[in-house]
């Protein structure tokens, strides 16, 4: 373990260390963020983890430059903690002006920590060395005028530090992040997608075109605090976004072309990059990122066929999504009869005309697109709808009965499921 030598004198007031006040800096930090919660109207509308984790380690980071700082020590390690700090924010999209916000107040604060200790300090030393009654009076000698006057200076250098390194380091990850979203990208993945020429614009990209693409059509739902009244809705949600686009960046590289916006989108990824295997884990790696159950339908083909693979691959996760089927990947392959069976026509209003028995019995509906949709899992249907296992047995023979058609046997199933599928696109 190395020692770091002071590289000039630390600063003291009265013969104490200036920085005194600010070395407990776990405890400081905890009550410099409840204050920038209160005060400082950015911060206010964080979603909770922002708070208490990122805010939290970003204050007492600064606390802990600023103690160097005052004591002559050597601030390099701890500015690229900061700088890394920030280069988080600016992957989950928090804005900038929050984190200056904050570190402004965080001066604020400290400010009025040195110099009230030294005021004290001083009003002690006059209480006891004065006459009983007198008023006790602040003085300073030469050095600690001179040490203020230097404290001062780097008060200022504190800033110039602090932001200059959260400035260079947001500024580079923001780049990093959105640099999928330059025109020229954006213009060609929309080309792509829109079945025009695209040799000319991929070139200017750098961009090689495969032969061959993975189209998925994405549906990432609302992350909970984006409802919360007390949090900036926008705020939540566009740091969802970045977290997805900083994770698809690091698993996907520079030849992802993707549309994405706050609820989802399109992504063209070329086929022999991912397996199936490995494209349900790149699946289940974004919903990670979003904290939030992403579901995606993927449809493998020729480059020259992407407009209409793109058009099917979100009539099919429109589909999954109408049938509630829980989130993941879902493959054109699987469920190409379901998809045929949404097509119009008399055989789609006949189906779903099977299920017209259960109309005035809404439970019996519900108990039977939930067992469908979770593999014919009893025991998980029985918890999803807060019923016993039994309930469900005794809702899944009266289907039967009402219908004709018995949703324990493979043949009643086939029919029920189909008719479920056709059921959501009826007028």
């Amino acid at each position: 373990m190395s020692v770091t030598t002071p590289d000039r004198p630390g600063l003291t007031m009265s013969g104490r260390p200036m920085s005194l006040p600010l070395k407990d800096v776990w405890a400081l930090s905890r009550q410099m963020v409840g204050h920038f919660v209160e005060n400082v109207a950015p911060c206010g509308t964080l979603p909770g983890d922002a708070i208490y984790g990122d805010v939290t380690t970003i204050t007492r980071t600064c606390l802990e430059l600023a103690v160097s700082m005052l004591d002559g020590k050597d601030v390099r390690a701890k500015t690229e903690r900061l700088e890394d700090a920030a280069g988080q924010w600016a992957r989950e999209g928090v804005p900038i002006n929050t984190i200056h916000h904050a570190i402004h107040e965080g001066f604020k604060i400290g400010l009025d920590l040195v110099t009230g200790a030294a005021v004290r300090h001083q009003s002690l030393g006059a209480d006891r060395g004065g006459d009983a009654g007198s008023e006790p009076m602040l003085t300073l000698n030469t050095a600690d005028y001179e040490n203020l006057v230097d404290g001062a200076k780097r008060v200022v250098e504190m800033l110039d530090t602090m932001t200059t390194a959260v400035s260079v380091a947001y500024v580079r990850e923001l780049k990093a992040v959105v640099s999928e979203h330059h025109t020229a990208v954006h213009t060609l993945t929309s080309a792509l997608l829109g079945g025009h020429p695209t040799s000319t614009m991929a070139r200017e990209c750098g961009i090689e075109i495969a032969e061959r693409y993975r189209v998925i059509a994405v549906a990432i739902p609302p992350h909970p605090e984006e409802a919360s009244p007390m949090l900036d809705s926008k705020v939540v949600a566009r740091r969802k976004l970045r977290r997805v686009q900083a994770e698809l960046a690091l698993r996907c590289g520079e030849s992802l072309l993707s549309l994405l916006s706050v609820d989802g989108g399109t992504l063209l990824i070329p086929a022999e990059q991912f397996d199936d295997e490995g494209l349900e884990k790149l699946v289940g790696r974004l919903s990670h990122a979003a904290r939030v159950p992403v579901t995606a339908a993927v449809v493998t083909t020729a480059s020259a066929e992407i407009p209409t693979a793109a058009d099917q691959a979100h009539q099919l996760l429109d589909m999954v999504q109408r049938l509630q089927s829980v989130p993941g990947l879902y493959r054109f392959d699987d469920l190409a009869l379901e998809y045929q069976l949404t097509r119009p026509g008399p055989g789609r209003e006949y189906l779903g005309s099977l299920l017209d028995p259960l109309d005035e019995h809404a439970e019996l509906l519900d108990t039977l697109q939930t067992h469908i949709a979770h593999n014919l899992n009893r025991q998980r249907t029985a918890r999803l709808l807060h019923v016993h296992t039994n309930t469900v047995d005794y809702r899944l023979k009266r289907i039967g009965q009402l219908t004709g058609f018995d949703p324990t046997q493979a043949s009643g199933l086939w029919y029920l499921r189909s008719a479920l599928v056709a059921r959501t696109y009826g007028s």
